[in-house]
């Protein structure tokens, strides 16, 4: 496995590259910003992107997607719950005085229980609301990996006080689906340290609640 996982952006998303380099094909997960950036990554390893996935249509996690497509051909996989979210990227940029991104309707819809990723390393889409109403993770059984999106950090979760939050919602989210994966799987937050499962169920406070 080819695997990197690095911040993009003022607001530090960390964008996620996982390729095969067997076959040189990858996927791309949250490329927020610096498409550039991220391709020159790709062209580094050799490889190809066949999937560009986004766990939430905040600016930060999607703002360079229809840049990356643009550079690789790779079509955009989004949960439609969070098309309003899209449809709002003007307003969200100017939440935080950037330029709008440019922007398009997915190529497909992400799915709870669908299946995506690369023939030697595939995920399981977890619906995981709360963060937005689209939010969804990354599960990779076999290599014992979540990409979480902004739905659980090191020691903290997802906010939900933006439009589509809901504080309930995420947690429900976190214990219904999360917290029943094994704890020695590794965790890429959306934003900061990866973590563990098992470290969150023992020391994260928002899941101490229940």
């Amino acid at each position: 496995m080819i695997f990197e996982s690095f911040p993009v952006g003022p607001l530090g998303c960390n964008t996620t590259i996982l390729g095969d380099k067997n076959t040189g094909e990858a996927i791309v997960v949250d490329p927020g910003d610096e498409a550039p950036r991220i391709f020159g990554k790709l062209q580094a390893h050799g490889l190809t992107v066949r999937q560009i996935l986004i766990t939430h249509a905040h600016i930060d996690h999607i703002g360079s997607a229809v840049a990356l497509k643009e550079l690789t051909g790779a079509p955009i996989y989004l949960n439609e719950n969070d098309l309003p979210l899209l449809a709002s990227m003007a307003q969200q940029a100017a939440w935080l005085g950037m330029a709008p991104p440019k922007t398009a309707p997915p190529d497909e819809r992400l799915t709870p229980g669908q299946v995506v990723g690369l023939p030697a390393y595939q995920a399981t889409v977890l619906h995981t609301p709360g963060h937005t109403q689209g939010s969804i993770c990354l599960h990779f059984a076999a290599d014992n990996l979540l990409i979480a999106g902004d739905t659980l950090f090191a020691g903290s979760i997802g906010r939900t006080d933006l439009p589509g939050g809901n504080y309930e919602q995420i947690i429900e989210s976190l214990h219904s689906r999360l917290l029943k994966l094994p704890d020695a799987t590794r965790v890429i937050a959306g934003h900061g340290p990866a973590t563990t499962i098992g470290m969150e169920r023992k020391s994260n406070p928002f899941l101490q609640q229940r």
